[in-house]
């Protein structure tokens, strides 16, 4: 099966550029998810592979359940180190730009990773890139970033050199941002990749049940609380949403994480097409998070661009609103007004 994702001169650039790097900074999103880390982790391994040492970063924490993952201790946070961070960007003759398509993303790391003269590479399978990358290695249709790793490090014949910590990596990352594989990956090449994960050793219901069977109790009661108390549900537009606020969530002892997966919930209702979570932020006044999911050809990435001052894939996009949660829900209800107006959004 064909895995390449580059033409054998963009390769050939690819370890040119690599080759010609020492002082190699990786990076992620804000509030990375398993995506981000584990991509950002499995190419660092790859890397060190090939001799070099790469500076893993991210601008803050990653969720309690990804906390398990082999090489997390990599990880350097800018929010809790500053200095170190700003100092390897200043340094940097190469930055890996990891699962982000917009330094916007990247929220408070943002100023000194544009200010940085480093070299930039962009791997990515979000829409519409706007780094100003040497190379942009973009392609939205695929599962993940951890995908597009994976198939870098296969065209790349690092593939029997992989440990087996980059490979749990990779899967997760693969996994998690296709919710176990129920979206976005009819593709055969993404069975063909777990198969060749599997290779190494890795045990994938461990690892599914280390990302989604380790809630606490407080977060399970939140999300029966949220389900049975907050859903409001539009029946005609076959859509609905619920809200989180800071009071609740410091009522059900929240932790970064506790959210994670919740908005895909009310998707299991028959004929539900749409399901969009407002929650807001735990430190800063007037920020809601937004997060909306949907099925089929029903594109929730134009709400969230149209609506919600943000984007994402076709059936799972996210955004922010810099309001009350009174404010919010209003949008919310004119976004889907316009949902249920057009039956079945296409891009524009």
């Amino acid at each position: 099966m064909n895995l390449n994702l580059l033409s054998d001169a963009e390769i050939a650039s690819l370890r040119q550029i690599i080759a010609s790097s020492e002082r190699i900074v990786l990076c992620c999103h804000k509030s990375p998810d398993g995506d981000a880390i584990g991509s950002m982790i499995g190419w660092g391994d790859y890397l060190q592979m090939l001799g070099k040492k790469p500076m893993l970063v991210s601008p803050d924490a990653y969720p309690d359940f990804l906390g398990w993952l082999p090489g997390k201790e990599r990880v350097v946070r800018h929010d809790k180190h500053k200095a170190e961070v700003e100092e390897a960007f200043a340094h940097a003759d190469l930055v890996f730009c990891l699962d982000f398509n917009s330094s916007s993303r990247l929220l408070d790391m943002q100023e000194v990773f544009d200010a940085s003269s480093a070299r930039k590479v962009l791997i990515d399978h979000h829409q519409n890139p706007d780094v100003a990358a040497e190379m942009t290695i973009s392609f939205p249709v695929m599962s993940s970033t951890s995908e597009l790793v994976f198939r870098l490090i296969w065209q790349m014949d690092g593939f029997d050199q992989m440990p087996r910590s980059a490979a749990v990596n990779l899967y997760t990352g693969m996994m998690t941002d296709t919710g176990g594989f129920t979206y976005n990956s009819s593709r055969p090449e993404v069975y063909f990749i777990i198969g060749q994960l599997l290779t190494k050793g890795i045990d994938k219901d461990k690892i599914y049940r280390n990302v989604y069977n380790t809630l606490s109790e407080s977060c399970l009661r939140m999300r029966g609380y949220v389900l049975s108390q907050k859903l409001v549900v539009f029946p005609n537009a076959h859509a609905c949403y619920y809200t989180l606020t800071r009071e609740e969530m410091k009522r059900f002892h929240f932790i970064r994480g506790d959210a994670e997966g919740l908005v895909n919930e009310p998707l299991r209702i028959r004929n539900m097409r749409l399901s969009i979570s407002l929650r807001e932020d735990t430190e800063r006044e007037r920020t809601i998070w937004v997060s909306l999911r949907s099925v089929d050809q029903y594109f929730c990435n134009v709400l969230a661009e149209r609506f919600f001052n943000g984007g994402g894939h076709k059936n799972a996009a996210g955004g922010k609103l810099t309001c009350t949660m009174e404010e919010a829900e209003q949008v919310v209800h004119r976004a889907i007004l316009y949902f249920a107006a057009h039956d079945g959004i296409v891009p524009e």
